[in-house]
């Protein structure tokens, strides 16, 4: 059996697939991971079943100083016109949502950090992705950009009290998650570091190995499985069409 070939999106060597790939790929995917600041993006995204878009320090319309945001943008809104399962990841949700007409703005009391929960919505019903979750899902926040305003016609899939917007889906099967599931205590040490500003506002005043691993643990529980069913969604194929249509706005 060949095995199902996604395009891994990584904006920023800062934040690698990690967990996450080893995830995909035991369940059965190939991974062409393309790091968007360095490496050109394929034209189309023709012979590929699926998409998965990273976080990165960046904004998601920092178009200026990262003019490649621009084709990252393209490849998201092609995945959601022809029906292409995706899973967008912190800035990826971000970008996903600005490729089809949502908003995305800096938060106004400052990044969320750390380890949290989120809170599914009763509109997940049965879907694929979403159903099987805990109601309250273990996340690791590290964003201090928002999504807003949603694109018109995407579903909330999750919230939380600082942030509404943390979980979502356009069309039949583009997901952004402004959380992110695929670090490891060493990725998340590094970005500490490198912002210990932000790093304080985690809870109990920042992050420590121990609570890292013993986080990375709880997410490995909830979220591996996810990854899996992400999988088999985009072993099944392109899905029936999707509520945007076939017309979105590219910002």
């Amino acid at each position: 059996m060949s095995s199902t070939r996604l395009l891994v999106i990584q904006p920023s060597r800062t934040n690698p697939p990690a967990a996450l790939a080893e995830w995909l790929r035991d369940a059965g995917a190939e991974l062409d991971v393309v790091l968007a600041s360095e490496q050109p993006l394929p034209a189309s995204l023709d012979g590929y079943a699926g998409v998965v878009c990273l976080g990165g320090e960046m904004s998601a319309l920092d178009d200026l100083r990262h003019p490649w945001l621009a084709s990252v943008r393209k490849l998201l809104a092609e995945a959601v016109t022809r029906n292409v399962p995706t899973l967008a990841i912190c800035l990826g949700a971000q970008l996903l949502a600005a490729a089809t007409g949502g908003v995305v703005r800096p938060m106004e009391d400052g990044p969320e950090v750390g380890g949290r929960l989120v809170a599914k919505r009763d509109s997940v019903g049965t879907d694929p992705l979403f159903a099987d979750l805990p109601w309250t899902p273990d996340v690791l926040q590290f964003h201090s950009d928002e999504i807003s305003s949603l694109p018109a016609g995407a579903q909330l899939l999750a919230s939380s009290p600082r942030c509404q917007n943390q979980a979502f889906l356009v069309g039949t099967c583009a997901y952004g998650v402004q959380f992110h599931i695929e670090t490891t205590t060493e990725t998340v040490l590094e970005w500490a570091a490198a912002d210990p500003e932000a790093a304080e506002r985690a809870p109990r005043g920042g992050f420590t190995r121990d609570g890292l691993d013993q986080l990375h643990e709880d997410l490995a529980e909830t979220w591996k499985p996810f990854a899996q069913r992400f999988v088999r969604l985009a072993e099944e194929g392109p899905r029936p069409n999707g509520s945007l249509g076939r017309n979105l706005p590219l910002v």
